[in-house]
């Protein structure tokens, strides 16, 4: 489909909601094509954000653009978007492809136009042979794909997607992501996704927006907030199991820099130590270690000195969660799958100094 294609800027947006203050002050923008997904818990601002974008919300402050063109005072039929929501909407006395038709015939498009763009969004969904049935009849992804149909007919500059994959079952999901994924990349379209589920973030994204309380956390690729999370926040929303935090002091010892969290010390190389030094507001910080990052030993080698003990086994098949007593803490780790350990089980860990993330304990701010 050739489409003109379009970029979505949102310059300082403000939402409130009587003293709640939704969307606070969020600045981003989804380039021209791109996918770019709305990731955080429920309440974080992120569909507040969404329905601004597509007019059925008025910002209190900020701007937002659709291409060149400032949008705020369009009305949402205007605003060349199309929206698919986490209730698909489809209206049950209606065929699936007067479903799909609908938008067209609002738009008074000619009859031969409505039939060929039907028939060729329909086959793009594989739900030509769906075409004669009503909405009762579908399954939830039959009817999801109308829904999506309904959206792609109308050749939009933009999808705004809210949750669209929630009502799905979990295989369903999974397959539905990589067909979204397929579609937006045939189609060209400029893509605003949101969602509170980080895999589906992940895995579909070309760029994650993180959100909480209203405000922006980290706008980055899928790989940049995993591997450099900006804040304590994001690095415990993004992965699974999300990311331990131990809390710990920074000392110095014979010209060596080292991580004290009581029951273990951890040397660290210069650089971290001189990015500490440099950034932290004090001596107290919290360590990060992914449970990837971690190994674990079945006896003491001088690599592994930190010492725990094999709390609950969560076997997956692929690979097993130990979750280990470390002093106070609770500490998950990756093993493989043939790595054999009993709940009370001594055990010697190590971590992968080059992947620990350390946050300044006030401000939750990544220092490495």
């Amino acid at each position: 489909m050739a489409l003109d294609l379009a970029r979505v800027r949102i310059i300082n947006l403000t939402k409130r909601f009587g003293d709640v203050v939704a969307v606070n002050n969020v600045s981003l923008e989804a380039k021209d094509q791109e996918f770019l997904v709305l990731l955080g818990p429920s309440g974080c601002g992120k569909t507040t954000t969404l329905r601004c974008v597509a007019g059925l919300e008025t910002p209190d402050e900020g701007e937002l653009y659709i291409g060149d063109t400032l949008v705020n005072d369009l009305a949402p039929r205007d605003r060349d978007v199309a929206m698919v929501f986490q209730s698909y909407a489809l209206y049950p006395h209606m065929k699936v492809f007067d479903n799909i038709a609908f938008p067209l015939k609002m738009r008074k498009v000619p009859k031969d136009e409505i039939r060929e763009r039907v028939k060729r969004t329909a086959d793009l969904l594989k739900i030509t042979h769906l075409l004669d049935r009503k909405p009762k009849q579908l399954s939830g992804g039959e009817a999801q794909r109308t829904a999506l149909g309904r959206a792609i007919v109308r050749e939009p500059k933009v999808f705004l997607m809210d949750e669209p994959l929630s009502n799905l079952d979990a295989k369903l999901r999974i397959y539905m992501r990589a067909e979204l994924k397929r579609l937006q990349k045939e189609l060209k379209i400029t893509t605003v996704y949101v969602t509170h589920d980080q895999v589906e973030a992940m895995t579909m994204a070309d760029r994650i927006a993180i959100m909480n309380y209203g405000l922006l956390q980290q706008l980055a690729t899928p790989d940049n907030v995993y591997y450099h999370p900006q804040s304590l926040f994001v690095a415990g929303f993004i992965g699974s199991p999300p990311t331990n935090f131990i809390d710990c002091t920074f000392t110095e010892k014979n010209g060596e820099c080292l991580i004290d969290a009581a029951v273990f010390t951890l040397p660290v190389p210069g650089k971290i130590g001189d990015a500490i030094k440099q950034q932290a507001t004090s001596s107290e910080l919290i360590l990060g270690v992914r449970p990837e990052d971690i190994l674990v030993h079945k006896k003491r080698i001088p690599a592994a000195n930190i010492e725990g003990e094999v709390y609950v086994l969560e076997p997956l098949g692929s690979e097993i969660i130990l979750d280990l007593k470390v002093g106070e803490n609770l500490i998950k780790a990756k093993t493989p799958p043939d790595f054999r350990v009993d709940t009370g089980d001594r055990v010697w860990l190590s971590f992968d100094t080059n992947k620990i993330h350390v946050f300044d304990k006030k401000t939750e701010k990544a220092i490495v």
